[in-house]
């Protein structure tokens, strides 16, 4: 009796490694060619699903445009357009820290803590509307925002253009392309959003599986890509080149009628609807822009898949909140994955 028993441990354990070898090659026989032959993905009411694919390629930049990104690329890095001289739009947007700062949320003027996550800048060229309440239409108002916002870089046009207007490199560059030498804050947020327009996310092992296809991934980062598509919903929302919708969900971490309270969407459009929502981020390069969510909540890509795998936060008010009280968002619910389909999800995030 105890060798048959031996002998159907044995039996079972081969039949484990077998059963996991076979679900790895379904995974990979699932996910071979290009994204539209991949199996549907797993969509709820009202998600607007694009397919995966490369980033499409922006018109090649005029003469001018570049001039332009030059100017930019330098005021980015300059301080002298915060009210204390020592804050540069650069503070907050590190390439090091995947155009983030590595902050739950942003420092600014007087060491000022704001409410939300600095977004990374990576795919700002393609990306409309921006920041995470989508109150900024373009570019050229995202990039002023910054600089006139008291918490932030706490500017003025009355103050911070006259200090520009004394660099004699920003007056004869703008005369060069505008024909005239003083320098306004509107010349100056045109030349930081052509900058931010040349922008592009690091290469990495997701580009080059748009370019070659699924060899590239490891096992378990297949097994993630499926779960992305199917059981765990993701791509409802983060799907297209960019991995984003562009639209606003709530994920029940607004800390509706509590210290922290952040109605997002609403107190741009002040609709009912919106209360609670954010705007969906592009996933690329996501491992390199912790901490996680608008508020930064999340230290860890496990972390956020945690919370997704509970089906969201929940928004229970301590007192009454200052909008009515946030909607549930029907494409956020419980997906009871399993540990290993968890890793096996964070796995694949890191190779965005």
């Amino acid at each position: 009796m105890g060798g048959s028993v031996a002998g159907r441990a044995q039996q079972v354990a081969g039949e484990g490694r077998w059963g996991e070898e076979r679900r790895q090659r379904g995974a990979a026989g699932t996910l071979c060619g290009k994204p539209e032959s991949w199996p549907r993905p797993r969509l709820g009411e009202g998600a607007r699903f694009a397919e995966f694919g490369p980033l499409p390629r922006l018109p090649e930049a005029s003469p001018r445009e570049k001039a332009l990104a030059e100017i930019g690329r330098r005021m980015f890095d300059d301080p002298a357009l915060s009210r204390s001289g020592q804050i540069a739009c650069a503070s907050c947007h590190s390439p090091e820290l995947g155009m983030a700062d590595g902050l739950r949320t942003a420092f600014g003027h007087d060491r000022q803590r704001g409410r939300r996550n600095a977004q990374s800048l990576y795919a700002a060229a393609w990306m409309t509307p921006l920041f995470w309440d989508g109150r900024a239409a373009t570019l050229e108002d995202q990039a002023i925002h910054p600089v006139l916002d008291g918490k932030e870089m706490a500017g003025t046009a009355r103050l911070i253009e006259p200090r520009i207007n004394r660099d004699e490199t920003y007056r004869s560059a703008f005369e060069a392309l505008n024909g005239h030498r003083r320098v306004t804050l509107q010349d100056a947020a045109a030349a930081i959003a052509a900058f931010e327009r040349t922008l592009r996310p690091p290469r990495s092992r997701w580009s080059r599986v748009m370019e070659r296809g699924v060899a590239v991934l490891t096992d378990q980062e297949l097994e993630g890509l499926h779960l992305f598509r199917t059981k765990a919903g993701c791509a409802a929302c983060h799907n297209g080149p960019l991995l984003s919708d562009g639209r606003f969900h709530n994920l029940g971490i607004s800390f509706y009628g509590r210290a922290r309270e952040d109605l997002g969407r609403y107190e741009v459009t002040q609709d009912p609807a919106d209360v609670g929502r954010f705007r969906t981020p592009s996933l690329l390069g996501v491992s390199r822009s912790a901490p996680y969510m608008h508020n930064g909540l999340f230290l860890t890509l496990e972390n956020v898949v945690a919370l997704y795998n509970g089906g969201g936060g929940r928004d229970r008010a301590q007192q009454p909140g200052r909008a009515p009280a946030p909607r549930p968002d029907p494409l956020v619910s419980r997906l009871d994955l399993t540990r290993e389909e968890q890793a096996a999800l964070a796995a694949f995030l890191r190779t965005l």
